[in-house]
């Protein structure tokens, strides 16, 4: 059996490597405005009576998104101001990473979009369909994940969910 000598100043380099690694991590993980999975803080604009808007902030915050929920009883003024038409609204409207994102958009299509960065407004679950992220009512609807642009507003499909 070969045995390895590693002298005093080898181990010492070795751990100070290992500590500054760390460190490095840490600070990756803690610094302000971040979160240590999804990076992004999503600030949310919800009605103060919906349950289900803060059911989906909780999804999201399970998933490792940082939310900041804002209660505003003029759900409709935040819509128009970020370009969601009727044919794209549900509920709640959410902002992460100059996207928009409306409804309830499951945490992972969100991770997907700010990979990607496609060039769209965000991504909207129109309605609010039973099954979604928020929407656990033990039924289950079909939902596509739309996408749309800021010019001509026409939905592309981003993402689809199915249940048997």
């Amino acid at each position: 059996m070969k045995t390895l000598t590693v002298n005093r100043k080898t181990r010492k380099a070795a751990a100070l490597s290992l500590l500054a690694g760390g460190v490095l991590a840490l600070y990756l993980a803690l610094a302000p405005g971040t979160s240590t999975q999804a990076g992004s803080v999503v600030e949310m604009y919800q009605d103060p009576n919906c349950g289900c808007c803060t059911d989906w902030a909780d999804h999201l915050r399970d998933e490792g998104f940082e939310v900041r929920q804002h209660k505003t009883r003029d759900m409709r003024s935040v819509k128009v101001e970020h370009g969601v038409t009727p044919e794209l609204s549900s509920c709640h409207t959410a902002l992460v990473d100059g996207y928009v994102i409306e409804g309830h958009v499951p945490a992972a299509d969100i991770r997907r979009l700010l990979e990607e960065k496609p060039d769209v407004a965000g991504l909207t679950v129109p309605g609010m369909p039973h099954g979604s992220p928020g929407m656990e009512t033990g039924r289950y609807d079909d939902y596509a994940v739309l996408t749309w642009q800021h010019e001509d507003r026409t939905p592309a499909i981003f993402s689809e969910y199915t249940h048997d």
